[in-house]
């Protein structure tokens, strides 16, 4: 099976680490992928459609002094809603998707806390669920009633992959995985 390498950023020495420290003895990689934060930022676009007009909106009221020593509040809020997508950006830099022979992983080293969460086989859904999000990228679902807290759920509980490129790709890599693991 094909296994792609982790990209090279400022983060991945540590979600390397990770990976070593997270695998059981013999347990081997079949794929590993990083969401594709791109895909992400241009799914938070919207953003940048309000962020712009707010913060030149806001600049123009402090310049003919409309606002003045409360303009600190209204500029935060546009600086926040043009910065979120770049955010997001270096939180998938930060985010590593394994397939074992054994299981799926999801590995972060977000923000200084280091996460590892495993995902079984026998834990999956009987059928995996993509869905597409344009740019070739979508999420890749193969777990349900998982806890809506997680960064890597959807709203309905759906678990797994987010903003992965080639999901149909991973699904089937994961399904040979499974069916590998089913007959031993």
């Amino acid at each position: 099976m094909k296994r792609d390498e982790l990209r090279s950023t400022p983060f991945s020495a540590g979600l390397r680490r990770l990976l070593a420290e997270t695998l059981h003895p013999g347990e081997r990689v079949l794929w590993q992928g990083q969401p594709d934060g791109v895909a992400r930022m241009m799914m938070w676009r919207f953003l940048w459609w309000i962020g712009f007009p707010w913060l030149v909106i806001t600049a123009i009221a402090v310049s003919r002094r409309w606002i003045v020593e409360w303009a600190g509040m209204p500029l935060l809020f546009g600086a926040m809603l043009v910065t979120t997508p770049f955010v997001m950006l270096l939180y998938d830099m930060q985010t590593l998707y394994v397939v074992t022979d054994r299981r799926a992983l999801i590995l972060r080293t977000a923000w200084g806390r280091r996460s590892a969460v495993s995902t079984a086989f026998a834990q999956m859904d009987a059928t995996f669920e993509i869905l597409d999000i344009g740019r070739g990228a979508g999420h890749l679902n193969f777990a349900s009633g998982v806890s809506t807290r997680s960064p890597d759920t959807d709203y309905t509980g759906r678990y797994g992959f987010r903003c992965v490129r080639a999901p149909a790709h991973i699904r089937g890599i994961l399904e040979k995985a499974r069916a590998a693991a089913k007959s031993q």
